[in-house]
């Protein structure tokens, strides 16, 4: 392991610094959406579509790393994410706002398909772990950022000008390697089954899409629980600053998790790990709405932590072989991202004070009972759907 982190040294540091700073930028749209709400005299669910914009040009990183992924680096990303910043802290309208939102979030999306295949990778068998690593890095950001914004007195275009001013710092270090992934497969999803096979790259692209929509499904609620839980904490009944303070807890709770995964993923099966985290999130949904809303959007944070990884170890045994698992892998999530806060913004005012948490513990429930159903069925517990 010590001879893999030697070798592999530069491309984690560069992984973790990027994704540090991407956890504090995704983490500032929560309690940045009142700000600027009032900023451009706009209501809370049109601030909203910033969630959204943001992940619209996560899609687009993507689609930029599909068609040209031997050409794109570190230093890419991390411009597309400093002029993002940048945009959202002086632009003079919502209309540039939003635009700034699409380049940091191109920059983001470009980020997640330069590094994950490629740590998952680089590691051999430890390869889960160290992608519970680099994921773990992106809530350092986010526990800072919502903290450092109420330092600075809810000053939203302060908050981001820092922003900026860091993602340029770590571009001037960053290496302008090729970002293209190493070639090796990807590791299995089950416990003791780590072996590594080389890319099948004549095989047919064959999309896993229970596992794909269950992914969607997942990262659409982390998008709207980073997003629009802040705004669905203060419709509870807290303050911005407290709403804040909150999300930095929901971010705590979100490192511990992933640190945590650095020890259990190459253990237990991937998709398993998932769904008792989607499982531990709607719990938490169902306590936020019946009893304490903070202390269940907290717990959340920490349910919410696995999403991604353990799925994206799940799709990625289940799909191994070919280049582009990767791109469809990421490309399935921010589809949820994007379209989950599209769907919620002009609903959450409707939904009563605590409505947000049961809607989210609703539909947690029907994602735990659709994966079951699933896994039944391929053990032959279950008979499999009649052909449409």
């Amino acid at each position: 392991m010590q001879n893999l982190l030697k070798a592999n040294a530069a491309l984690l540091f560069a992984g973790v610094a990027s994704f540090i700073l991407m956890g504090a930028g995704q983490s500032l749209y929560g309690p940045a959406l009142p700000a600027f709400s009032r900023s451009f005299d706009i209501s809370v669910a049109t601030a909203g579509f910033l969630v959204s914009a943001h992940w619209i040009g996560c899609a687009l990183g993507v689609a930029v790393m599909y068609i040209y992924t031997q050409r794109v680096t570190p230093r890419y990303v991390l411009a597309f994410m400093a002029a993002g910043a940048v945009l959202m802290a002086l632009g003079p309208s919502f209309a540039v706002t939003l635009l700034g939102g699409v380049l940091f979030g191109a920059g983001y999306g470009a980020a997640t398909v330069v590094f994950n295949p490629r740590v998952l990778a680089a590691f051999g068998p430890r390869g889960p772990a160290m992608l519970s690593l680099l994921n773990a890095s992106f809530a350092i950001g986010a526990i800072a950022a919502p903290l450092v914004f109420v330092a600075l007195s809810g000053q939203t275009r302060a908050t981001l000008l820092l922003l900026a001013a860091l993602v340029v710092g770590v571009w001037l270090f960053a290496r302008n390697s090729s970002a293209a992934p190493a070639p090796h497969g990807a590791p299995d999803a089950g416990p003791n089954t780590a072996a590594h096979t080389a890319p099948l790259a004549s095989a047919p692209f064959a999309p896993h899409w229970p596992i794909l929509i269950f992914h969607a499904c997942a990262i659409g609620i982390e998008a709207s629980l980073i997003g629009l839980g802040p705004t669905a904490l203060i419709r509870a009944g807290e303050t911005e600053v407290r709403a804040a303070e909150l999300l930095s807890m929901f971010f705590i709770g979100f490192l511990l998790a992933r640190l945590s995964l650095i020890g259990i993923a190459h253990r237990f099966s991937a998709m398993t790990l998932a769904t008792l985290a989607v499982a531990g999130a709607g719990v938490s949904a169902l306590f936020g709405a019946m009893a304490a809303p903070a202390l269940g959007f907290i717990a959340m944070g920490f349910f919410a932590a696995m999403f991604f990884p353990c799925l994206y170890v799940a799709a990625s045994a289940t799909m191994r072989g070919h280049p582009r698992t990767a791109v469809a892998i990421i490309a399935a999530g921010m589809v949820g991202g994007i379209l989950a806060p599209v769907i919620l913004s002009p609903v959450l005012p409707m939904l009563g004070e605590r409505g947000f948490f049961w809607l989210v513990a609703g539909f947690c429930a029907v994602m735990v009972a659709a994966a079951i159903a699933q896994r039944a069925r391929l053990m032959g517990l279950a008979p499999p759907a009649p052909a449409a």
